[in-house]
């Protein structure tokens, strides 16, 4: 299923790349979702295989925090490319005449690249949040031994 999923999305890829008929806004947000796509099932999926294959659920923490924010980074991206593309159909659907000077090539980047830098943070706020709170765990664990053994 891992390798249909990947298949699929490279085909889209290579399919709105090569063809200069499908560089339209639609395809150019169906090009990016299919990136997000194998990225956010390139997180979990492959580190998955190998557990069930060496029968070993073990991740190290830094793994884990790895896995999940660039699983949460791409689900953000996921999220709001398809957000881009409704608003692309809307546009294309009620305002069809205005649709070319709305929906241009550099409003269709300018409308990802801010929010690259918003799912950025996002991540790094929630990988630093998790740090943060393993940090005071174990600093909490230190200080209760003490407590008990007296």
């Amino acid at each position: 299923m891992y390798l249909v999923t990947v298949l699929g999305n490279l085909l889209i890829i290579l399919a709105v790349s090569s063809d200069s008929h499908l560089h339209t806004p639609m395809y150019f947000f169906l090009f990016n979702l299919s990136l997000a796509d194998i990225g956010f099932i390139s997180t979990t999926v492959p580190k998955m295989l190998v557990n069930i294959q060496t029968h070993s659920g073990v991740i190290s923490f830094v793994g884990c925090l790895t896995q999940m924010s660039v699983f949460i980074l791409f689900g953000c991206m996921d999220g709001t490319i398809l957000t881009v593309m409704a608003y692309d159909r809307f546009e294309a659907i009620c305002h069809p005449l205005h649709y070319p000077v709305i929906m241009n090539p550099h409003l269709c980047v300018r409308y990802l690249i801010p929010n690259s830098k918003m799912w950025i943070l996002k991540t790094v706020s929630y990988v630093l949040q998790k740090d943060y709170q393993s940090n005071a765990e174990e600093e909490e664990e230190d200080d209760s031994i003490p407590n008990v053994m007296n």
